[in-house]
Order: structure tokens, then sequence, then C-alpha cells
């Protein structure tokens, strides 16, 4: 699942801090192949975060994942534009930071799950299954030649 778009980093950082990152060949437009990538691989990232504890894909979308998706795009984007900054470093240390703490479960994704989904960890009704495989050897295999 992607958790943002293009459209979305240009609504929250808007079009110079896009371009500044991603704009390869300085024609003042970004490279739409190099944000698309880069999205897909910031909702990558979330996504081993918290397969931790949630089952994916989440049938909520918390809005704080949007901004953890942009704050790691553009950190990423820049990163291969040379364009990183104290501040984008500090963002994506935060995000990674905060999904630490929702992987580790000592903060929510700021959203009520469905109660009938099991969070990662939990026992629901305090039953244990197995499923043992056969035997492979028992009396009748190992008798004396």
């Amino acid at each position: 699942m992607i958790y943002a778009t293009r459209q979305d980093i240009l609504s929250r950082e808007g079009a110079d801090a896009l371009f500044a990152a991603a704009d390869r060949d300085r024609d003042g437009q970004a490279d739409v192949l190099a944000v698309d990538a880069k999205l897909a691989d910031a909702s990558a990232t979330i996504d081993t975060y918290l397969s931790l504890r949630y089952p994916l894909p989440l049938s909520v979308f918390p809005p704080v994942l949007k901004r953890l998706c942009v704050d790691i795009t553009l950190y990423l984007l820049s990163l291969s534009a040379d364009a990183l900054t104290k501040e984008l470093r500090q963002r994506y240390d935060d995000a990674i930071s905060l999904l630490n703490k929702m992987a580790a479960g000592t903060v929510g994704l700021g959203v009520v799950l469905d109660p009938e989904t099991p969070v990662s960890g939990e026992v629901k009704g305090g039953e244990i299954l197995l499923s043992p495989k056969a035997r492979l050897f028992s009396r009748d295999t190992l008798v004396d030649l």
C-alpha cells in the first residue's frame, strides 16, 4: 500500500521542496518516476515496521502514515540529489523513531482497528493449537533385521 502521493508532497511541503529533491535534469519539473519509486520505497519501509505488530494491509488508513511517508520520501530523494539538509535528516530520524515505537507497541496508529483483527503478539482465547508432523520412526519401523 502506498501511503502518500506526489500531490501529498506538494500539499504538505510545496513545489520548491519537491523540485529541490527530485528535479534530476534541472528542467524545473520533478522526475515523476523517481518520486513514485521513492514513495513506494518509503511505503515499503513503513510496512516493514508495521508488519511486526499489525496485519497488513491496514483496514483503516491513519493520517500519520501519510506524513511519515512524505518525510521518508523527501529524505530518500534528497540523498540521491545531493539536497539533504539537517531538517530532512531530522525528520527522517523522527519518522523512523516513531515507526520503532509503533512496532514495539508503545505508540499506536491513532485509529481504532477492528476488534476482531488480532494484533501480532496478542493471544486470543488462550488456546494453543498444534499440528504435529507424522512420526518418522516408530516401533514398527525400527524392527530388528
